[in-house]
């Protein structure tokens, strides 16, 4: 595989078809069944400037699930060793001393804390809530505006391609945190978006066992800084996560649909148990978010909220479930809630994020209903 080749499959296939076949090169007669890892850290010189010479520069195996992973977004991929690596390539490709940044108050709270205490350049903070009343004044004097819809932990959404024009008009770029949504459920650059990033450690790789993250965007002169600035300053991934990746993204369109129904189970059965305060879940016609959700979201996923009494009653619901484990990440096969207030989120402290798995439907929620025996 050279620098140059393509590994495109887009439309009119189905989600199924390109998550299985994103990235791979034609086959060929006694050659391996691909995704291969291509485990080099030097390759042999050549002449042709668009060969691999390095791995900190280019590897086959970035190329491959990049090319998939862009495809899916509408756009060129970039991949990072994680989720907070490219939030942070993206602020510090983007962003010089005195601009104004508008992040999400009540997205992933890293990502506020990266630019506040980490990137020392004058920035101007502007935090928004993601259901605020967006107006020309929320984005005036903006460079660049991000947002995270749905947002982690609550579950709210934003119109993104209303927030888009109203950045666009006030010469602000707008980037999406597709995480939640993962690529299959929502395309922010269809929508208006400039870029779209993500952690990959979630839905994407989806098992729980690699940490990945990447940016999508359709300007080529960006990608090509984006990919400079990562070869530059050494932010890139090992070529066998990213294999796992893409081994991973093969069923993202199985797993999603499983856990989405889990979702939508556990849901009906959460918001009428008389432990639990509130539930949020997007999918659902009864969430506040569901109607600007409809609009713009192709799929829902796994991820619900739901609040109980206090910090003590989610200890006993996850010290009580033999299906959800206590663990701060989502989009796995194995179902697991995190208490979001352990971390510093502004969320009430018996507040739960649930990732629904790949469990059987009617054994997670047996188990769900069984774990809050514990908490009435």
């Amino acid at each position: 595989m050279s620098a140059g080749e393509e590994f495109v499959v887009s439309e009119p296939f189905g989600d199924g078809t390109r998550c299985v076949h994103g990235g791979l090169v034609p086959a060929e007669p006694g050659g391996p069944v691909p995704p291969q890892p291509v485990m080099a850290s030097q390759f042999h010189l050549s002449d042709d400037p668009s060969a691999d010479f390095y791995g900190r520069a280019g590897n086959p195996t970035w190329r491959a699930l990049e090319s998939a992973i862009g495809a899916l977004d509408g756009g060129s991929c970039v991949l990072y060793p994680s989720g907070m690596a490219a939030v942070s390539a993206l602020m510090r490709v983007l962003l010089k001393p005195g601009d104004t940044v508008v992040l999400p108050s009540d997205g992933y709270y890293l990502g506020r804390s990266y630019v506040r205490e980490h990137m020392m350049n004058g920035l101007v903070v502007r935090e928004v809530a993601t259901t605020a009343a967006w107006t020309a004044e929320t984005v005036a004097g903006a460079a660049l505006v991000l947002l995270e819809t749905p947002s982690n932990p609550g579950l709210d959404v934003c119109d993104i391609t209303a927030i888009a024009r109203l950045a666009h008009a006030a010469g602000a770029l707008v980037a999406v945190d597709n995480t939640t949504a993962s690529p299959l459920g929502q395309r922010p650059l269809a929508l208006g978006a400039d870029i779209t990033l993500a952690s990959d450690t979630k839905a994407v790789a989806g098992h729980s066992d690699v940490l990945l993250g990447h940016i999508t965007a359709t300007d080529p002169d960006l990608v090509a800084r984006l990919r400079t600035e990562r070869t530059v300053s050494g932010a890139v991934p090992g070529p066998f996560e990213v294999w796992l990746a893409h081994r991973g993204l093969g069923t993202l369109d199985l797993r999603l649909a499983r856990q989405a129904e889990n979702a939508a189970a556990l849901y009906d059965v959460l918001r009428e148990h008389p432990a639990v305060r509130s539930v949020r879940w997007p999918g659902s016609p009864l969430d506040p978010a569901h109607e600007v959700a409809a609009r713009q979201m192709r799929r829902f996923g796994g991820v619900i909220s739901f609040e109980l009494a206090s910090a003590e009653a989610a200890a006993r619901f996850l010290a009580a479930s033999r299906l959800v484990s206590s663990a701060t990440s989502f989009g796995g096969l194995h179902s697991n809630a995190d208490r979001r207030a352990r971390w510093g989120d502004a969320v009430p402290e018996g507040l739960l994020r649930l990732s629904c798995g790949c469990e059987d439907t009617r054994d997670l929620v047996a188990d769900v209903l069984t774990a809050l025996e514990a908490v009435i």
